[in-house]
């Protein structure tokens, strides 16, 4: 190869790169060209994602299957463990992650966050027959299952500090946590509180709230998106469909179905 067709072949390089650049700085114009947008979720988490038979839905996918429909493209629903959903998402692997993610300031810095699809706030669950367990406090001297890596678990992990002698144990999914308390080996298990009122609502002979279950700061699940300039029309792709939904009642509908109550969200990202 001469010096001069190197020239040329390095400068061809360089324009592909250019293009490849160009061709990505508008994620929603790659996902409507796509006719697709990929996603993430751990699809044992209910009711947000569940898998019946091997069938997914819950309360994620009936709202992500909306938005997909107002942004004009097909949803591809990935399983994929919460541990390895954030990586992920920061590598490319996905367009985003519809796994009901607690917004912190922390995670805020790093992501990009959609309005909040739920209220997170942190609650506690205990066995039916455990009626000695009835406010917050009562955990202390106890075992308190939580699935690792979440929110909750920061918050359940500062709240054990406060009261002294709290034992936490970490699970890879809520469902291991639950069976857990089923099983006895654990006296409580937290958590956010739409998924342990859905959990005590299907399986009331096992599992109670406590009579005060909720602790620390009030907090909301979103979706999230890596923080670029690419990601901006997208993220406002999201905004528009749930404020539209918002209010024609779309979401009001799936809150009921899944929850059995309605709780109005914030129609902006909260700071913190």
């Amino acid at each position: 190869m001469t010096f001069q067709t190197s020239i040329r072949a390095a400068l061809f390089g360089l324009a592909a790169l250019g293009l490849g650049s160009a061709a990505s700085a508008d994620q929603l114009a790659d996902i409507k060209a796509a006719g697709k947008i990929v996603t993430a979720t751990d699809m044992h988490y209910a009711p947000f994602d569940m898998l019946t038979n091997g069938t997914y839905e819950g309360m994620t996918k009936d709202l992500f299957d909306e938005v997909s429909k107002e942004i004009g493209v097909e949803p591809v629903y990935q399983d994929i463990p919460w541990t390895a959903e954030l990586p992920g998402l920061e590598v490319g692997k996905f367009d985003i992650v519809i796994a009901p993610v607690t917004i912190t300031p922390e995670r805020l810095e790093r992501y990009t966050f959609t309005l909040p699809i739920a209220d997170a706030t942190v609650a506690l669950v205990r066995a039916a027959a455990n009626d000695t367990l009835t406010r917050p406090e009562d955990i202390k001297g106890k075992t308190v299952g939580v699935q690792q890596g979440t929110a909750q678990f920061k918050q359940l992990e500062a709240f054990g500090q406060s009261l002294g002698d709290v034992t936490i144990k970490e699970y890879g999914t809520t469902d291991e946590a639950y069976a857990d308390l089923a099983a006895g080996r654990l006296d409580a298990v937290a958590g956010s509180l739409p998924n342990l009122t859905y959990l005590v609502k299907n399986r009331p002979e096992t599992f109670a709230l406590f009579d005060e279950p909720k602790f620390g700061e009030p907090k909301y699940f979103a979706w999230v998106l890596r923080k670029e300039e690419a990601t901006e029309s997208f993220a406002n792709a999201i905004r528009d469909a749930i404020i539209k939904m918002t209010e024609d009642g779309r979401v009001q509908a799936i809150q009921e179905k899944w929850l059995g109550t309605y709780t109005e969200l914030p129609l902006e990202v909260p700071a913190e």
